[in-house]
């Protein structure tokens, strides 16, 4: 071989093994797609199959949910003015929830859901009249609502507390807010709650927003605003140098997930997923993310209750309740009449 055409073939393999450095190896997992492929498939949900006629199908083909959810609510449903997005607990449920729905990735999910903001006093009818598909909304499960729409869940249990003006001592309890002014919000039972255990607060001051009643404490109008201790803490979180609360909850308010009524495939799979979402540490990621924020430690998830549903709406059966807990359930028989007091 003359030196010239050895120089050339010394080139070639040159760049031979340029090309091969570039293109990698098999045993390189850096390099190779699949295993990328299949690291990134460990974590996003495939794409599910589900029955057909099934809400899950309906909703799968097309390519959309609609959530009712508050944007009121900081740590659970707020509205960011400027982005336009929803933030909170209650939002990454749904998402967790229709990324079971699609598959792909949170956000793949997050841009399949519509929110729809859903105040307490419209939670049933927005159901009822199809104008959501689901209800996350710091909405309390109770007999009465049953009545009206089926509930999966619980997947939050809160408590319902006092909050007063940061500084107030004058009151301590609920038997303390007798003779002052008390705000909630119209649709809730929060008001019945007080009334029951405190009967000479003045309720007479409501609003359909839990902001509003923040505006009236902070203002003067009342002196004690009382919902969920948990939306108090949003509201506080937000202002920490004008409210403060009184940490004495008087009831227990197991949040769930509100569905059409009868709807039993699509509450089994809402419940399947809550499950999983306890089982796999996603949940407790969720609050940390968000309630979190707000210096709360994640709690153990609550027992999910597959009750039976009591028939149509309206209906006079009696429903079999598994009553939800972190350390277990206890089956009880509740008349469907039968009202708990609930936010």
């Amino acid at each position: 071989m003359t030196r010239r055409r050895w120089w050339l073939a010394a080139v070639l393999l040159s760049l031979l093994a340029l090309l091969a450095g570039a293109c990698g190896s098999d045993d390189d997992p850096a390099v190779d797609s699949g295993a990328n492929d299949d690291a990134a498939g460990d974590t996003e949900p495939a794409v599910p199959e589900f029955e057909e006629g099934t809400t899950m199908a309906k909703l799968q083909a097309a390519g959309k949910i609609t959530v009712g959810t508050k944007f009121d609510q900081p740590l659970f449903g707020l509205k960011d003015p400027v982005s336009g997005d929803v933030q909170g607990f209650d939002v990454e449920i749904a998402k967790l929830i229709a990324q079971r729905i699609f598959g792909g990735s949170l956000e793949d999910a997050a841009d399949k859901i519509e929110f729809v903001e859903t105040v307490s006093a419209n939670r049933e009818p927005f159901i009822e009249e199809g104008k959501v598909d689901m209800v996350v909304a710091t909405y309390t499960i109770n007999d009465t609502r049953k009545q009206r729409v089926d509930f999966a869940g619980p997947y939050y249990i809160a408590g319902q507390d006092i909050m007063v003006k940061k500084g107030d001592t004058s009151i301590k309890s609920v038997e303390d807010l007798n003779g002052k002014k008390v705000c909630s919000v119209v649709g809730s039972t929060s008001i019945k709650n007080v009334q029951a255990k405190a009967p000479q607060a003045d309720v007479s001051v409501s609003f359909d927003k839990y902001s509003l009643c923040a505006e009236a404490l902070k203002d003067g109008r009342v002196q004690a605003v009382t919902t969920d201790n948990i939306i108090l803490l949003g509201l506080i979180k937000d202002s920490p140098n004008d409210f403060q609360l009184v940490g004495e909850t008087f009831t227990e308010e197991p949040y769930g997930i509100g569905i059409k009524k009868g709807d039993d495939d699509f509450r089994d799979f809402i419940n399947e997923v809550l499950e999983e979402i306890y089982e796999s540490g996603e949940w407790e990621e969720a609050f940390d993310r968000t309630v979190g924020e707000a210096g709360e430690e994640a709690p153990e998830p609550p027992k999910v209750d597959r009750y039976t549903s009591g028939g149509a709406a309206g209906g006079t059966g009696a429903s079999t309740t598994t009553a939800g807990g972190g350390s277990g359930g206890t089956t009880t028989t509740m008349a469907p009449t039968t009202s708990t007091a609930k936010p």
